[in-house]
């Protein structure tokens, strides 16, 4: 009798422990050659210490009242051999009341261990960044891939040197002649126009955490946007006078800030970053093309467009400990009204383009306060390619010869561009680290 009364006790000493523990509901790995990210979902927050070993290089998380379980478990399990940067993850309970993970390295790193608060469909979210020590260049993995058709050397001479280009835009046309993928739209009798490449940085929205809009049939944003990105870069890639750079080239986050910031050191000439848009309606049907603004947006729906994307941070998972250095830039400057400008040239060019394809939703420029547009040395624009909450345009967003033809006519509207607005030459300038 005695003996049971003392199980009993103990399990009602166990059990408020036992209950107060908070379970982890999912735990995501999303690695690339920027950062690995891995997430631990929870309808409560988790109280956690972080810290780093070395001889070899491990970090280390103690997590506080966790509860053992198949999420935390299985974690070891969705550590890929092609994780730039994490070996394993070993998953044990260290002490009462201590869930301990252990992330073996490739090498030494800079982690960055954050929580969000719930938003959208996620609970609870305690993140960790995995960063390298030294943050990989975009430039440099750029030239690192060769220019086609020329060895790295030239490649490098021609994307960084950017000499100076004497010359004068074409009187405008109208209607614009088609320019063919083949047609080299540089004049053949001025050399120093061969060797200046034009740079395009191509920005896949969402990614990661953050999964965009998703259409009738499940589709999501992410993937259609990330599928015409490579697409539209193997066409500049194929392009003479032409290289591309994708912003985002996997499944994977990264802050509307720092798309910008990676566009910038690469020293592109031009930003174009493809969405597809989503409503509560599904009649809503179109493409759209969309500049910065200025003074506030064109239109209502322009407006919380631009909310709906810049919101991609809350949802993707941004760690606010890290300084935006675009949050609280203003926008009255010249190089920034400049960009601009050039933004809508390009903008109208590629709406024209676009329209041919598909049709409008609305047949105007539109411009809003987009955070993914605000680079002050770029001309930037953003195109909602169709509607993904459309059934119709979900369908032929999903289509391969679709999104080649979305591409083509991206690339149409950027050598339009180019072919009346030629790029001038890019000074060199220090990187800040």
């Amino acid at each position: 009798m005695l003996k049971r009364a003392l199980i009993l006790i103990s399990l009602l000493l166990w059990l408020p422990a036992a209950l107060a523990e908070t379970a982890i509901s999912a735990a995501r790995i999303w690695p690339a050659q920027d950062y690995t990210r891995l997430t631990l979902e929870s309808k409560h927050p988790v109280q956690y210490k972080l810290f780093a070993l070395s001889n070899p290089h491990r970090l280390v998380i103690d997590l506080e009242d966790v509860a053992p379980g198949s999420a935390l478990t299985e974690l070891a399990d969705k550590v890929g051999s092609n994780d730039p940067y994490i070996t394993s993850i070993r998953v044990g309970r260290f002490k009462p009341g201590v869930i301990r993970l252990v992330l073996d390295l490739k090498a030494e790193v800079k982690p960055q261990l954050f929580s969000l608060k719930p938003v959208a469909e996620y609970g609870h979210r305690l993140v960790l960044d995995v960063y390298p020590m030294v943050a990989i260049d975009p430039l440099m993995a750029l030239l690192q891939q060769g220019e086609p058709g020329a060895d790295s050397t030239a490649a490098a001479s021609a994307i960084a040197e950017a000499p100076v280009i004497e010359t004068t835009p074409g009187p405008e046309i109208t209607p614009l002649p088609t320019i063919m993928p083949e047609q080299r739209f540089f004049p053949p009798s001025q050399p120093e126009l061969r060797n200046r490449v034009l740079l395009i940085a191509i920005d896949a929205g969402h990614g990661g955490e953050d999964p965009g809009a998703r259409g009738y049939r499940g589709t999501r944003e992410k993937d259609i946007t990330l599928s015409i990105a490579r697409r539209l870069k193997a066409q500049i890639d194929d392009t003479p006078g032409m290289r591309a750079i994708l912003i985002r080239d996997g499944d994977y986050f990264i802050p509307l800030h720092g798309r910008v910031e990676k566009a910038e050191k690469a020293r592109a000439d031009l930003f174009v970053s493809i969405h597809a848009d989503a409503f509560v309606r599904r009649h809503a049907r179109g493409s759209s093309v969309f500049a910065l603004s200025q003074n506030g947006a064109t239109s209502a729906s322009a407006r919380l467009l631009a909310k709906k994307e810049n919101d991609a941070d809350l949802i993707g998972g941004v760690n606010f400990a890290v300084k935006d250095p675009y949050l609280a830039r203003t926008l009255v400057d010249l190089s920034q009204t400049a960009a601009i400008s050039d933004s809508l040239k390009l903008a109208k060019h590629v709406l024209k383009e676009v329209g041919q394809i598909n049709t409008l939703h609305r047949g105007r420029v539109e411009q809003a306060g987009f955070a993914v547009l605000k680079s002050p040395e770029i001309p930037s624009i953003l195109v909602e390619t169709a509607f993904i909450s459309n059934p119709d345009e979900e369908q032929r967003l999903k289509d391969d010869a679709y999104q080649e033809k979305m591409a083509r006519a991206l690339l149409g509207g950027i050598k339009r561009y180019f072919a009346q607005n030629p790029a001038l030459s890019k000074p060199r300038y220090a990187q800040n680290e």
